[in-house]
């Protein structure tokens, strides 16, 4: 018996069985699913319906996310899975799929920031977290430093990822199908929900 995508086994809403009344057809065909892990990438191209082609990640490290608040996106590594909703299995072997929460490098946004804003972040320091860092630059970058200032805004929660080193992020793509782990850091709301749903599951665990 192959993996089946039909819906004629199943039962009607009534609780009725359905009639079978043919046998199963190619194009309700499914796979095994990739189960990516963390690792070194393997990308294998998969021949489908209509002669496309779909790209099956059999591992990956790293991925692109988007920092939505400061509209920006940078490539940056992959470090472990830390929570999904749907199976903790997938959590205890790493495995890479659609809505998994992730953390990520944060050095990648971090170099981004003090380019962008002259100020470094996620500096470990007893009285302030973020300090303005004497750079050789030309007048006409402080000028945009002193120009992009007034807008510049940086919650206290992201604040603490960014001293830590790791971002946590939500993968929006889906590695088995595009064979690429992208998604996007986690802010405000989302990252409180997730926050409080890891100190939960730590909880549990003890």
């Amino acid at each position: 018996m192959g993996i089946s995508r039909d819906s004629k086994h199943k039962r009607r809403l009534t609780g009725g069985k359905q009639p079978f009344y043919r046998k199963k057809r190619k194009f309700e065909m499914g796979r095994q699913p990739a189960m990516t892990k963390l690792g070194p990438k393997i990308v294998r191209p998969v021949r489908v319906r209509g002669g496309n082609v779909k790209h099956r990640a059999l591992r990956l490290e790293t991925g692109n996310f988007s920092w939505a608040s400061e509209a920006t996106t940078h490539k940056t590594r992959l470090l472990t899975v830390v929570y999904n909703a749907s199976n903790n299995e997938l959590v205890r072997t790493n495995t890479l799929v659609k809505g998994a929460i992730v953390q990520i490098d944060a050095a990648p946004f971090r170099q981004w920031y003090l380019q962008h804003y002259g100020v470094e972040i996620g500096k470990k320091k007893a009285t302030e977290a973020e300090e303005e860092v004497e750079l050789k630059i030309s007048k006409s970058v402080a000028k945009k430093h002193k120009a992009r200032a007034p807008g510049r805004k940086l919650e206290k929660s992201l604040d603490d990822l960014f001293q830590s080193g790791r971002l946590l992020a939500r993968i929006s793509s889906r590695p088995g199908q595009s064979g690429r782990c992208d998604g996007y850091v986690l802010e405000d709301k989302e990252l409180e929900f997730y926050q409080k749903a890891l100190q939960k599951k730590k909880k549990a665990g003890k």
